[in-house]
């Protein structure tokens, strides 16, 4: 298009010259015969006679152009560029003129003269308009020399005159650029409008196929987005409910993809999505029913297939990803979790066939991630309990749902209570919600700082009211996601001073997971604490991730034997209960027992030396409005077990 608009150009500029290669001849005649003065004539006539030859060189050179190459294929801009070449000639002759003869003409030829400079390169910026540079350069050069000779006349008129011609030359360099840039313009379109007309079928099949590409395409993997998909999952649906075939639809979410998009980059992350792509489209017998769904979400759909060949392709598929990814000096793994839903048993529909198979995908990778699960009735109301009762936990604290209850910790010698532990109820219509199933559910979505920072600020509200009666502590468990927030220590600094409570007088309880976070960092907020004489007790001890030497660095106060240990005391409880009483006497640790039910339990815990006992045999949690005639009460007085009777 590019060698067009050149010939284009060149036509315009050839065509249009003839009347300007005349005007320029009548113009010199009349500048050099109409004015005789004895003293310059024959100067003036020696020029005139150079811009004939100059003009008439240029006419036969665009009669020539005119016979030989209009019409054909040649190349433009040669002659473009020869045609200014006569042009910038002819401007450079004018200026000669004008520059010798203004120092010896009388102030009517010298007027005449500007005014037939200025004529030309008004009409120059039209004419030449085809080629911006020309029409420029020739405005110019008629024009500036002879303002900026005529501005350093002493003759005042002259002076005006330079300076009317130089406003003049200004206005006509910018009509000429615009000229310029209309004419290209007009030329592209001209030559782009040529081109669509000639290459019409080509043209619309091109773009047919490009607004397919854009509306059907996912220009990352290669794969059907999610309008192609749609379309042609309904369609296999619609077939198959004439047919009465099975239709199994799988729902792919890559794991640990995230990472790589973090540590890596994006990049690294398109070319691990684009293989991926590349890997299904070899696993999946029909391509028109592959799609990238989203992010690193892919749709496979499988025709005619049932619950047992889904879940075979999809353990397939699962080993495919799960290969190594390799390119440049990476070699990245990853895995893929699979949700599975079938047609027409789980649903008739081809977009909540989508939403089922996504809620399979989400129920696995929360507690089976890089495996295939297929949809079930109960993983459907399973996950509609967890989303209501997630929307109705962001609520419950201004609904005043939720309330904390007290369980007293006994010391094993004297009976006497030393502390409570602050335990989260939540009634939420008239149903008990318990903590172990919206606990996790307020640490998956965001809520356990808002809902943990309350308990804190409440047990501490609520602790102070009994230090009258007695000094008891108050023990409130405390998450791994509170303790990795920033501002957790100068939350606990503030809810001290407004509530006024002892720092001895509070212990955090956290668990054994807090081993598989952030090590460093916890180890240093559970310092901070430590040393504003806040005890730190290990809850659920030796069920989960502790080592000896994370409990050498931590330096806890207490650890609690977990309540399943207590209940199997007389099988194989009794030697793990007998180890962590070990475990905590090196480490200077004291001991409390959770989940303590009957007397024979409490005496064996304080015979083998626990120090402090927990538990329903003492006594239930307690409500707010019970707690302080339990902490005026005597202490709990133990009994030895009685002997059956025979």
């Amino acid at each position: 298009m590019q060698k067009k608009g050149e010939r284009d150009a060149a036509e315009l500029l050839y065509t249009n010259c003839y009347s300007g290669l005349v005007i320029s001849l009548l113009s010199s005649c009349l500048m050099v015969f109409g004015f005789k003065d004895a003293n310059i004539f024959e100067m003036k006539l020696y020029w005139w006679i150079g811009m004939a030859a100059l003009l008439v060189l240029r006419f036969a050179d665009a009669l020539v152009w005119q016979k030989t190459k209009r019409g054909t294929i040649y190349d433009g801009q040669k002659y473009v560029l020869r045609f200014a070449s006569g042009t910038i000639l002819t401007a450079l002759m004018w200026c000669f003129y004008c520059l010798m003869v203004f120092p010896h003409i009388e102030t009517i030829e010298l007027a005449f003269n500007i005014i037939i400079v200025a004529a030309m390169a008004g009409g120059a910026a039209t004419i030449l308009g085809a080629h911006k540079p020309t029409a420029i350069l020739y405005s110019a050069i008629l024009l500036v020399p002879f303002s900026l000779a005529l501005l350093t006349s002493d003759v005042h008129h002259q002076y005006i005159l330079g300076l009317l011609g130089l406003a003049f030359s200004a206005v006509m360099v910018i009509t000429a650029k615009k000229s310029g840039e209309f004419n290209q313009v007009a030329i592209r379109l001209k030559n782009e409008n040529a081109i669509l007309v000639e290459h019409m079928e080509e043209e619309v099949e091109e773009r047919t196929n490009q607004i397919y590409q854009l509306s059907n395409i996912d220009p990352l993997t290669g794969l059907f987005n999610r309008t192609a998909f749609l379309s042609q999952l309904d369609k296999h649906i619609e077939y198959d409910k004439k047919s009465g075939g099975t239709f199994a639809l799988l729902f792919i979410d890559l794991d640990g993809f995230k990472k790589i998009n973090d540590s890596i980059g994006h990049e690294a992350g398109d070319r691990v999505l684009q293989q991926t792509a590349q890997r299904l489209k070899n696993s999946c017998p029909d391509e028109q029913l592959l799609c990238r769904w989203g992010g690193d979400e892919f749709l496979v759909g499988l025709d005619q297939a049932d619950a047992n060949s889904a879940l075979e392709l999809a353990q397939q598929l699962i080993a495919k990803i799960s290969n190594p990814y390799v390119f440049e000096s990476n070699r990245l793994n990853l895995g893929a979790t699979v949700g599975i839903a079938m047609y027409p048993e789980h649903t008739v529909s081809g977009i909540k066939l989508i939403q089922l198979a996504d809620t399979a995908m989400y129920f696995q990778k929360k507690n089976s991630p890089c495996t295939a699960g297929l949809f079930s009735e109960r993983l459907g109301k399973q996950l509609a309990r967890e989303q209501r009762l997630k929307d109705a936990l962001s609520e419950a604290i201004e609904e005043d749902q939720l309330r904390i209850v007290y369980q007293p910790i006994i010391d094993a010698k004297t009976h006497t209570t030393v502390a409570f532990e602050a335990l989260l109820r939540w009634n939420l219509n008239n149903e008990n919600i318990p903590p172990d199933e919206f606990i996790t559910i307020a640490e998956q979505y965001g809520l356990i700082r808002k809902i943990g920072n309350w308990v804190l600020q409440q047990a501490c509200s609520t602790a102070v009211s009994w230090q009258q009666h007695a000094t008891i502590a108050v023990s409130v468990n405390v998450s791994v996601i509170q303790l990795q927030d920033n501002e957790f220590i100068d939350f606990v600094d503030s809810v001290l001073a407004q509530t006024e409570l002892a720092p001895e007088c509070l212990h955090i309880e956290i668990t054994e997971s807090v081993f598989a976070a952030d090590k460093e960092a916890l180890l240093e907020k559970i310092t901070a604490l430590k040393q504003r004489n806040i005890h730190i007790s290990i809850d659920d001890f030796g069920t989960e991730y502790s080592s000896l030497s994370v409990i050498q660095e931590l330096s806890a106060d207490i650890v609690k034997i977990d309540r399943a240990f207590v209940h199997s005391l007389d099988t194989n409880g009794l030697p793990i209960v007998k180890a962590v009483l070990n475990i905590a006497e090196a480490f200077g640790y004291e001991v409390i027992a959770e989940g303590v039910e009957t007397v024979q339990q409490a005496n064996i815990l304080r015979d083998l030396g626990v120090d402090y006992l927990q538990g329903f045999y003492f006594c239930k949690p307690l409500e707010l409005r019970a707690l302080s005639n339990f902490v005026k009460s005597k202490p709990l007085p133990f009994t030895k077990p009685q002997k059956s009777a025979s």
